[in-house]
């Protein structure tokens, strides 16, 4: 079976060190003394195959390094860096672009700015795919080099204090980190700009999908090391996470993570500051409530910061002080070096040149799926939402279980929604979403409101008839 690189969840976490243990050996092979994280040479393990990138939106470190990483390992590369002089502008689907595109190559590369594209790519082709970002959603190989970046640096995930500045509302980038993070262990701590925190469905997936509880302030214990660090919460990943079922009730579960407390000075020293820049493109007004922060070497003069490596995954406006690059915690052009060993890594995984890394199936997903035509993702910036690909697509939602009521995820760009009403489809009867369904998955519908569930024919329970 062929995997693909949609969400950082397609990959286990023993995987994910396969791919670093691999990127590794090519750093110690492949670099010079005077450059120890710059690829140089060639390893030729893929001069059979041929990389398609296709990038509907503007980059320079993923498509290069992507690019760079295939013609290290010895293979071709295609490429398509301006979709105004592909078929796309003339309103052919995603669907059919990939399905000629894979006559062409072995595997490949998208950015898109649709959330969910690239998923689309991967159900409607046969070659493998990965996702090089989709809109606000996901860029799981960026992931990957901040993560190994990390992993570099300190030795080690578990534990680390990550401190995530600026645009945490925005970012694919820290959207995607954080999920890696909260599956290694290590303690996130958002500091945003104004107005610009981490979304709420980032944060409740922190919860369910990671068991990544927030502690805050007043249950940290001795706060006196906060005194300089002016966070009102830490999100922290429990030893010996829980397991759950799509109907778990997971609220006494919940209850007891919150019983959490940080040890003693846990947070004395800051590992890491991830920055990020204002994310203007993907903004439809002005969210900010005031000026955007900066990292420099006075934001940085604290004692908690003597250790720390400052990260940014590029490209910088302000907020990023260029009298820092000479700092030695400064460390995102190496981050941005260690994309060619890491996508290295991944290609050579994915083509299965290395067979030992990733297993013949990706990780098991165990929520049921709703296929029911009554709900539609409201997110305009979901792929299901354009008209070109709503030709050919149908919604797709994974039912997911909150306290009481269940709510949908999009398959796509994973935007989730509270449905008003749920029901069944054998009985015609919806009730509202608040009670817990002891049904078949497949016999589960939902609706927005009862208009809508009257129109097709459902009434409420307890109802005449």
């Amino acid at each position: 079976m062929r995997r693909d690189l949609i969400t950082l969840d397609d990959l286990t976490e023993n995987e994910i060190q396969a791919i670093f243990v691999l990127a590794e050996d090519f750093l110690k092979r492949m670099t010079t003394p005077e450059h120890s994280h710059r690829i140089r040479g060639r390893d030729p393990i893929a001069q059979d195959f041929v990389l398609a990138t296709m990038f509907y939106e503007a980059s320079t470190r993923t498509r290069f390094s992507f690019e760079s990483a295939m013609l290290r390992l010895g293979g071709e590369v295609l490429s398509s860096a301006d979709p105004r002089t592909t078929s796309a502008a003339k309103g052919e689907t995603m669907a059919d672009t990939v399905r000629v595109v894979e006559n062409y190559a072995d595997l490949i590369v998208i950015r898109h700015p649709w959330e969910g594209a690239v998923r689309v790519a991967a159900e409607y082709t046969d070659i493998p795919v990965i996702n090089a970002g989709d809109g606000g959603h996901e860029h799981p190989t960026q992931t990957l080099c901040d993560l190994f970046t990390l992993q570099q640096e300190k030795g080690t995930l578990k534990n680390q204090n990550v401190l995530l500045w600026g645009d945490l509302k925005n970012g694919r980038t820290v959207h995607s980190l954080v999920y890696g993070l909260a599956r290694f262990g290590a303690r996130i701590i958002p500091m945003p700009a104004e107005g610009l925190g981490l979304p709420d469905h980032v944060i409740h997936r922190l919860r369910r999908d990671y068991d990544c509880i927030p502690i805050e302030k007043k249950d940290m214990g001795d706060t006196r090391v906060l005194d300089e660090l002016p966070v009102d919460v830490v999100y922290v990943t429990p030893d010996k996470p829980h397991q759950r079922s799509l109907f778990t009730d997971v609220g006494a579960v919940e209850d007891q993570h919150l019983r959490t407390r940080l040890p003693a000075n846990a947070l004395a020293k800051i590992d890491a500051c991830y920055v990020t820049r204002l994310q203007k493109e993907r903004m439809t007004t002005d969210e900010t409530n005031g000026d955007y922060p900066t990292v420099d070497t006075k934001f940085l003069k604290g004692r908690r910061y003597k250790e720390s490596r400052v990260m940014h995954p590029l490209p910088r406006v302000s907020e990023l002080g260029y009298d820092l690059d000479d700092d030695r915690r400064a460390v995102y052009f190496k981050q941005a070096a260690y994309g060619v060993p890491v996508r290295m890594a991944l290609i050579a995984a994915i083509l299965n040149l290395k067979p030992d890394i990733l297993a013949a199936k990706p990780p098991a997903r165990p929520l049921a799926v709703y296929r029911e035509r009554t709900f539609r993702c409201p997110n305009t910036q979901c792929v299901t939402s354009q008209e070109t690909e709503q030709r050919y697509l149908s919604p797709r939602f994974a039912i997911v279980p909150v306290g009481n009521a269940l709510l949908l995820r999009c398959a796509y760009c994973e935007h989730e929604i509270t449905p008003a009403l749920v029901g069944t489809t054998s009985s015609k009867l919806v009730q509202p979403n608040a009670s817990r369904m002891e049904t078949p998955p497949d016999d589960i519908v939902f609706f927005a409101n009862e208009s809508s569930a009257q129109q097709a024919g459902y009434r409420l329970a307890g109802q005449l008839a």
